[in-house]
């Protein structure tokens, strides 16, 4: 069988390496452990005390960064210091959750309550405001000085 030595052998395709098995997902915790390390840091704190506040604040948020700082200062493996981290940033995720999901009827039920008032004690409040305006605009001063003399006496006793 004769080969073909007119065309030089074709190079192979060049892929892209493949990103390793979750790689999206180290990306997605170390954004989450960014987002959340200022509310984390108590807690980051309360479970290895050695480390002092201000190493762990110089890492500015970077997950690899602060559990190699954990890490060399505590002893403890990196990969042990990684999955408490990790279980960390999950507990506190499901727990932002769960308020999100308590707050949202509050949050609905205020926005009714605004309604409310808007159609009910709007109209009471603009129909005297629109006949007498003047009176509207004397007690509105009245009251501004009233305060204004509250505030300053405050000032000068204390």
């Amino acid at each position: 069988m004769e080969t073909d030595t007119s065309h030089p052998p074709a190079e192979p395709a060049r892929m892209a390496a493949p990103e390793p098995a979750g790689s999206g997902d180290s990306q997605q915790v170390q954004n989450q452990f960014r987002e959340r390390f200022e509310s984390l840091l108590p807690s980051i704190q309360k479970e290895w005390p050695e480390v002092a506040r201000h190493t762990l604040e110089a890492t500015r948020g970077s997950f690899d960064h602060v559990v190699e700082v954990i890490s060399r200062q505590s002893g403890v493996t990196s990969a042990g210091v990684k999955q408490q981290l990790l279980d960390l940033v999950n507990v506190t995720g499901e727990q932002a959750g769960h308020v999100v999901d308590a707050l949202r009827p509050l949050e609905e039920q205020l926005e009714h309550l605004l309604d409310d008032l808007n159609t009910t004690l709007r109209p009471r409040i603009e129909k005297p405001v629109r006949e007498r305006p003047l009176m509207a605009l004397g007690i509105a001063a009245g009251v501004g000085v009233l305060v204004g003399l509250l505030l300053s006496s405050g000032r000068r006793s204390a």
